[in-house]
């Protein structure tokens, strides 16, 4: 009888021990002011465009980003002049491609806002077109480095919007080199990126690369373009060194150096917004206002993820096309 009881003992401590464990937790202590926190409102969360751009490859999960400390940053403030970090470029001469813009140093075709962007508007009125070209003061002035910039473009028949390298004056073109990193024409969506050091002609046909990447919410969100470059004297290939064109920090287009072209250290930017001309097929831009919004714009002594991670998109980037 005794193990019985002893038994039915254990058994009545297991049944308590079992409704203690069932109970619900208790009730949270209540908030500060009696309030719960307000729920993130929805305007903060990203929004997906609809319908999605053709994707841009992305980069393996397992990568690690890390940024390089950047040697040249400028600040875009309404208490800062552009002349501060550019030079406007004005005039109304065709810039050699039967362009039908005039480029004004006017507040009204390049500003920059209290929440830290350049804008650079072109705006078509009543058969007027003025828009601003800014060239920069800084050179790249590293023999090895990458630049990038976050951009909003316009997106319109007869607009070509611009962020791309000329050598600093005096130059010779095309034999100096041109880089573009940016560039869309008549509202194609699609990003051009190029490197030309030949003129458009028969002859120099094998003297230009270019890398078409279709962007379809271009004009609707913020995307980062970025371009690094390697001086190498004395590669084994005779070349004298490696380009690599970047959105989104995904390589789309590589190159090697041409030689006879100038040194990376020479090169500055060069931002605009032009208006119909031969890129355009003679199209002009119906009235109104096209903006082209910059931001995050700097220079850094590497690209993202370091050369490690430019070595490996060296081997899978695709070779930019001749013309």
């Amino acid at each position: 009888m005794s193990f019985l009881n002893n038994l039915d003992g254990i058994l009545e401590r297991g049944k308590a021990k079992l409704k203690e464990y069932s109970k619900p937790p208790p009730p949270s202590p209540p908030h500060p002011n009696g309030r719960r926190p307000p729920p993130i409102p929805s305007s903060t969360k990203p929004r997906i465009p609809h319908p999605p751009p053709p994707p841009i490859p992305p980069r393996p999960s397992s990568t690690n980003f890390s940024y390089s400390p950047a040697y040249w940053q400028p600040t875009f403030h309404p208490s800062t002049p552009i002349s501060t970090h550019f030079i406007h470029e004005t005039g109304a001469h065709g810039w050699g491609n039967s362009e039908s813009q005039n480029y004004t140093s006017a507040l009204e075709n390049s500003f920059p806002t209290p929440d830290g962007k350049l804008i650079i508007r072109a705006i078509a009125q009543n058969g007027t077109y003025t828009s601003a070209r800014l060239t920069s003061h800084q050179r790249l002035s590293r023999p090895r480095g990458c630049l990038s910039v976050t951009l909003v473009p316009p997106c319109a028949t007869g607009v070509w919007p611009a962020f791309w390298l000329l050598p600093a004056d005096p130059f010779k073109w095309p034999e100096d080199g041109e880089i573009d990193i940016f560039e869309s024409w008549n509202g194609d969506c699609v990003n051009h990126s190029c490197l030309h050091w030949g003129h458009y002609n028969g002859e120099d046909w094998n003297k230009h690369k270019v890398k078409d990447t279709p962007m379809e919410d271009m004009p609707h969100r913020p995307h980062v373009w970025s371009f690094a470059w390697q001086e190498e004297e004395g590669r084994m290939d005779g070349g004298r060194g490696r380009l690599m064109w970047y959105i989104d920090h995904v390589a789309v287009m590589k190159a090697t150096i041409p030689r006879g072209t100038r040194r990376m250290e020479d090169f500055r930017i060069i931002i605009n917004v032009a208006m119909g001309g031969n890129v355009c097929g003679g199209k002009l831009p119906a009235d109104g206002v096209y903006d082209l919004q910059l931001s995050g714009l700097k220079m850094s002594d590497e690209p993202m993820g370091g050369w490690e991670q430019f070595e490996k998109d060296w081997t899978r980037a695709p070779e930019g096309k001749t013309m």
